[in-house]
């Protein structure tokens, strides 16, 4: 078995690099002197070409200096096209000059390198402004999220900047003609690596970004998940600060808060109520009867929408009667009102329709020998004879 040789890389000897450029030299001015006429139209094509591109960014540039806002698609695009280098302006009239004149071979080929460098890099430059631009459009409905996104943005910016220049340069590399797997495979041994060493801090913020994408919630609402109930005062980009409605600050991790079914109590429609009325079986029925219709005009009468009302059961020491009824308001403090105020008008209507509230109450009867009920106390005493 015959160890393989390492390839020998030969050494530039001084003496041959001036008779090359010599050589190159003479290629490029018998080309000249060959194509003078291809040549003028050529240049004049690319400084044309050059200048308006040139107008181009320069416009674009205005525009994304006048807008209002980032987040439209006139500004992602005006600061997209603003972004053009001048490298590539530069390049792009190059190769139209390179089409047109039919340069040698050895120029062209240096002008295909350099226009294959300007035309990736300027791609992914494009792009980077386009996939944050938009990031920034999605985000940009919110009005309190504007700080999380600046502070995810950073992190946000340098991941897409990373991925997609190492993209770029991977593609470079490919058209160069340079083996690039043993690079591919160790981004990607190492972008395991990262991900592995800092899952914890990547699962809360992608958290942070889906909570401001997703919209489930925004700062101000107030949400319940578990047995709490609580305003959201931060959404962070590691975790959310929420204060309870007695009082305390609650610290969960975005990650974590996610996985929860959460309820936003802040895009509530309406609020409904439900009472549970205990009468006593002494309720005559005719008056048991019209209970429904009175809890419908007490409803009413304080500004509730009525849903139902009627008998529900017969509970060991009360007739059991059901009232539901909607509060047309996300506010917590005003639904509360709304069912005290309805709560005291039906104790009120009660009391004027000699309706009463049972409550926990057991009554003993006591029998004689001979079956007949018996006071379960002793008679009262006779009066004294005057």
């Amino acid at each position: 078995m015959t160890a393989k040789s390492a390839p020998v890389i030969q050494r530039i000897q001084p003496d041959a690099v001036i008779p090359s450029f010599q050589y190159y030299w003479d290629a490029t001015v018998t080309w000249v002197q060959g194509n003078v006429f291809e040549l003028s139209v050529a240049v004049g094509t690319a400084i044309i070409v050059f200048v308006a591109l040139s107008w181009l960014k320069r416009i674009a540039s205005k525009i994304a200096r006048e807008s209002e806002h980032r987040a439209h698609v006139k500004s992602i695009v005006a600061r997209t096209l603003a972004r053009t280098s001048k490298f590539f302006r530069v390049m792009v009239s190059i190769e139209l000059v390179n089409q047109i004149a039919n340069a040698p071979a050895a120029l062209t080929h240096a002008i295909d390198i350099l226009f294959t460098i300007a035309i990736v890099t300027q791609v992914a430059i494009w792009l980077r402004e386009i996939i944050l631009g938009m990031i920034e459009r999605r985000a940009g409905e919110g009005l309190h999220e504007h700080e999380t996104l600046q502070s995810a943005m950073v992190l946000i910016r340098l991941l897409v900047s990373f991925a997609l220049f190492a993209v770029a340069a991977i593609v470079i590399l490919d058209n160069l003609g340079v083996n690039v797997t043993g690079l591919v495979a160790g981004l990607g041994v190492g972008g395991i690596a990262i991900g592995l060493a800092a899952q914890g801090i990547f699962s809360d913020l992608f958290a942070a970004i889906s909570i401001i994408f997703d919209k489930p919630f925004r700062r101000g609402d107030t949400v319940s998940y578990d047995n709490t109930v609580a305003r959201v005062e931060v959404i962070g980009m590691k975790s959310t600060r929420l204060r309870a409605l007695t009082g305390e600050e609650k610290i969960i991790s975005n990650s974590k808060l996610l996985e929860k079914e959460i309820t936003n109590n802040t895009l509530t429609l309406y609020r409904r109520v439900t009472f549970v009325l205990t009468l006593v079986y002494q309720t005559r029925p005719a008056l048991a009867k019209r209970i429904p219709e009175i809890l419908r005009e007490v409803v009413q009468e304080n500004g509730a929408q009525f849903i139902r009302a009627g008998f529900n059961n017969f509970a060991a020491s009360s007739l059991d009667f059901h009232l539901v009824f909607d509060i047309e308001s996300d506010d917590v403090e005003v639904m509360f009102r709304a069912r005290h105020d309805i709560g005291i008008a039906i104790i009120d209507r009660f009391a004027r329709e000699g309706i009463s509230f049972a409550y926990p109450t057991q009554t003993t009867f006591t029998a004689a020998p001979d079956g007949h009920m018996v006071m379960p106390y002793a008679p009262p005493a006779p009066a004294p004879k005057a």
